[in-house]
């Protein structure tokens, strides 16, 4: 296996999900790292958010990580080997106020990566851009739209029922200009 110190976000998420896997907890990534991921590591996050199911338990992800290697710091593990951090934000898994609507699996030399899928992680982004004016989650949102294939009606959608559409009406050209169709 490739040295932790040498792994891509990518091949360090799909490391760490697949050893708490083996260890019966189920966790998919989602947040900044999905960005980063997504937009080949053009917008560089280093933390990765893991959400468990309502089953997942703290210390049963505490006990599982120190084996591996990791030390916990507050609500944050690291391991000496990685410039990556993890954490594992209280769940349940969703994008403003619906639950996610898709689970994506990418495969890596270390193994499969749940994570959230570039529509969700577009709809995650837009999120922090309409609550609280953040510029650059929105950049995030352009970028993984840019490179990947997005659902821009289900983005509509969503953008209306969080009642976000007059926002989501001004950012909307920008979108469809880089979008690539479902």
């Amino acid at each position: 296996m490739k040295p932790i110190q040498e792994m891509t976000i990518g091949e360090f998420g799909a490391f760490v999900s697949n050893y708490l896997r083996d260890q019966g907890i189920d966790v998919v990534l989602s947040g900044g790292s999905c960005v980063t991921i997504y937009s080949s590591n053009r917008y560089q996050f280093f933390d990765l958010d893991f959400i468990g199911g309502y089953e997942v338990e703290l210390k049963n992800i505490k006990s599982a990580l120190l084996k591996l290697g990791f030390s916990e710091n507050n609500k944050y593990f690291t391991n000496p080997e990685s410039e990556w951090f993890v954490e594992f934000p209280t769940g349940p898994l969703a994008v403003g106020s619906e639950s996610v609507k898709e689970i994506v699996e990418l495969d890596f030399p270390t193994g499969k990566l749940r994570l959230i899928s570039p529509t969700d992680c577009i709809k995650d982004r837009l999120a922090a851009y309409y609550h609280w004016q953040d510029q650059q989650c929105l950049e995030q949102a352009i970028l993984v739209a840019t490179d990947n294939k997005i659902d821009l009606a289900e983005v509509d959608r969503w953008s209306r029922h969080e009642r976000m559409q007059e926002k989501f009406n001004q950012i909307k050209g920008m979108l469809k200009m880089v979008v690539k169709k479902k």
